[in-house]
């Protein structure tokens, strides 16, 4: 029992080790546990999130005297949406059920064609779209 209370320990959180040795030692060492933990949790509503895809890199150019930084991150929106944001994934899952079915749709009449062509049955007589020679080819 004793290793969980200290793996639970605030100083063992690297937000907050860091927010500690950014702090004046005497300030730092002023903190009681509580106190600590306090802080853990508040920094952790910002610092501690975890995402899917979460990719950092420093750039440092020759010559220049600072360096950027980039940040890629995505994951799963745990953030309640606002109305716009509502509309919008309304609006693509609209077109992406549309464009779904007319997909499913379009294969499946090549796959009648098909079926037909193979059964020859000649719905206009002389008339052939080519498909299923092509596919023949294949």
């Amino acid at each position: 029992m004793a290793k969980s209370s200290e793996q639970s320990h605030p100083m063992h959180d690297p937000t907050v080790k860091r927010l500690m040795q950014r702090m004046e030692p005497h300030i730092a060492q002023s903190f009681t546990v509580e106190q600590q933990m306090a802080l853990a949790r508040v920094v952790g509503l910002r610092g501690g999130r975890v995402h899917s895809v979460d990719l950092r890199a420093t750039v440092k150019f020759p010559f220049l005297p600072y360096s950027f930084y980039l940040v890629f991150l995505a994951g799963r929106n745990k953030r309640p949406l606002t109305a716009k944001e509502k509309a919008i994934a309304a609006a693509s899952l609209f077109l992406i059920a549309t464009l779904t079915v007319m997909i499913l749709s379009l294969l499946g009449l090549v796959v009648i064609y098909l079926l037909k062509s193979l059964l020859g049955i000649d719905l206009f007589e002389g008339f052939s779209l080519g498909l299923y020679d092509w596919f023949k080819s294949l």
